[in-house]
């Protein structure tokens, strides 16, 4: 099984380079992070006339992570139970029987900064 990850920087920017890899390189699993789309707006029409399938989970502006794939994925989730947090930064899914977990990971800053403190908070949970 071919797997790749991708952190796209906005997948509506990248999105015709995102589609011409996954022409030339067959992934079976593409999993990409900082879609920075809403749902309604992912571009799900356009990856799957290039014969794929695919999830995801986003929200404007910022992160956002999508699984793209050769088969249908299963057993979905978008979330970790108890981590209460509304930014769209992990993807999990069963793709022909290997589970995929996509995770685009708080960057954290220096070490005593707000950004740093909630990365730790978010990786204890």
């Amino acid at each position: 099984m071919k797997i790749a990850s991708w952190n796209v920087n906005s997948l509506k920017v990248r999105l015709e380079h995102v589609l011409q890899w996954c022409g030339e390189n067959s992934p079976n699993v593409l999993a990409i992070q900082e879609t920075k789309l809403k749902d309604e707006n992912f571009p799900e029409q356009e990856i799957r006339d290039m014969g794929y399938h695919v999830v995801y989970s986003g929200q404007p502006t910022y992160n956002g992570v999508a699984i793209i794939s050769s088969s249908p994925a299963t057993d979905v989730i978008t979330d970790i139970e108890g981590l209460d947090d509304p930014q769209r930064r992990i993807l999990a899914a069963t793709v022909d029987g290997v589970r995929i977990i996509n995770l685009y990971v708080v960057n954290g800053k220096e070490p005593g900064s707000d950004k740093f403190t909630y990365k730790m908070n978010w990786l204890s949970k």
